[in-house]
């Protein structure tokens, strides 16, 4: 059966249909497999409506309504501003920018590709005017864009919080060291590559420059302290987060900055749809396949199989990060969550992993495989926005791989990096 499985999806996805096909196709041969028929049908359906029932998926469309308001109004351009007046004029500067730019629109959106063209739309010229080559450009904006997967808030981590019933709100505050701990590594890498390639400093910014450019990003900056202030505090559920954020969100844009009008909604609310619609009809496919191979006990056969319950703790992160890292080279990074997660569930209850641990792993991992050839997600997301080449987009990114690969194995080798902040806020 699992092999009749991954046959229809494999060919499905050869033939150019969109994940949700091959998702739902495969979980309906295995249910009539299972069944003999279709006359259980209801079962099924009421599998992939549960997917979507959690009251938790609510945050999503509310971050990503947020995040495309921010996307178009002029909170990304004043974060920008801050941070160039602060370090753009050291050795490197504009490239540390644009890493901590991303990071902060990340802390301020949850979404990669947001983070992508509200960052390097702009930070992109300035860079290429500076002389830093496309490539490592290119390289630098996808990478550290999907610091945004850790950082709260973390659509990806939503995801894997419903699906393993693990606290949103402590897989935010442990997102928070891995993916400052990231943004200093690319940082020293961005600094030695402006060193060896002698790249020029920009001007240094007085301080009356940097206090109003600081003054114009401090309504941004709140956006941060609502998320994890207000979770930390006991003020509000992230779900909760997510509805104060879509509000403050309407404020700035539309009543502060002044950036956006009345009929720019239809336009963002319209886009905001779009792409809940994807994202929750691949949850509900997902959540229906993963019943079938639940219900048909293929995960506890292939981790029985390769060994993986007898691999102890360490392994089985070892196992969860090569297998999320390589399907999120080939597939969306959300049905990668829903599909593995309920597969290596049986081993991470086995072993007494956190899985609090466990969905930052899998949340780095996920970051990894978006920006890493063939098919990450952000890869294509940046040929789309800046119209260049694929094999120029590709060509920058293997360091940056191999940071984010080091990362993964500090977090497994000192779990502390991600659990400090949640022992202290939770325990």
């Amino acid at each position: 059966m699992t092999t009749i499985l991954v046959t229809i999806m494999i060919v499905l996805l050869l033939l150019g249909f969109p994940m949700m096909v091959p998702l739902i196709t495969a979980a309906i041969v295995g249910f009539v497999m299972m069944f003999d028929g279709f006359g259980q049908t209801e079962t099924f359906i009421q599998q992939m409506m549960g997917g979507i029932r959690p009251a938790s998926l609510i945050a999503v469309p509310m971050f990503i309504l947020a995040a495309d308001i921010m996307t178009r109004g002029q909170s990304a351009d004043r974060l920008i501003a801050m941070v160039m007046s602060f370090i753009g004029h050291v050795k490197g500067g504009l490239a540390i920018s644009t890493a901590t730019s991303c990071t902060l629109f990340g802390a301020v959106s949850g979404s990669t590709q947001a983070t992508v063209v509200a960052v390097g739309s702009p930070l992109r010229p300035k860079m290429l005017k500076a002389g830093y080559s496309d490539s490592f450009t290119l390289a630098l904006i996808i990478n550290a864009s999907d610091i945004a997967f850790l950082i709260p808030p973390s659509i990806g981590m939503i995801i894997y919080g419903v699906i393993s019933q693990t606290s949103i709100a402590e897989l935010f505050i442990a997102g928070i060291g891995p993916g400052l701990m990231i943004l200093v590594m690319f940082s020293i890498y961005c600094l030695i590559y402006a060193y060896r390639n002698n790249v020029p400093t920009e001007a240094k910014s007085t301080w009356k420059e940097r206090a109003i450019s600081t003054r114009g990003a401090l309504w941004p900056l709140f956006f941060p302290v609502i998320i994890v202030g207000g979770i930390y505090g006991g003020i509000f559920s992230p779900t909760e987060a997510a509805a104060v954020c879509v509000l403050y969100a309407f404020f700035l844009e539309f009543v502060v900055f002044r950036s956006l009008k009345i009929p720019d909604i239809y336009r963002i609310s319209k886009s905001t749809g779009l792409i809940t619609a994807v994202v929750f009809i691949l949850v509900a496919a997902g959540n229906g396949f993963s019943w079938i191979i639940s219900f048909a006990q293929i995960p506890q056969a292939i981790l029985e199989s390769v060994g993986v319950n007898e691999a102890g703790p360490v392994g089985v992160m070892i196992a969860i990060c090569i297998s999320f890292f390589v399907a999120c080279m080939f597939v969306d990074p959300i049905v990668v969550i829903l599909v593995l997660t309920p597969i290596f569930a049986p081993a991470i209850a086995a072993t007494g992993l956190d899985p609090v641990l466990v969905g930052v792993l899998i949340t780095l991992q996920v970051a990894i495989g978006s920006a890493t050839p063939p098919f990450g997600c952000d890869i294509f997301t940046a040929i789309a926005i800046f119209k260049r080449p694929y094999w120029e987009v590709i060509r920058g990114t293997p360091p940056f791989i191999f940071m984010l690969i080091a990362a993964a194995g500090l977090l497994i080798a000192f779990p502390q990096i991600a659990l400090f902040l949640r022992d202290l806020a939770f325990r």
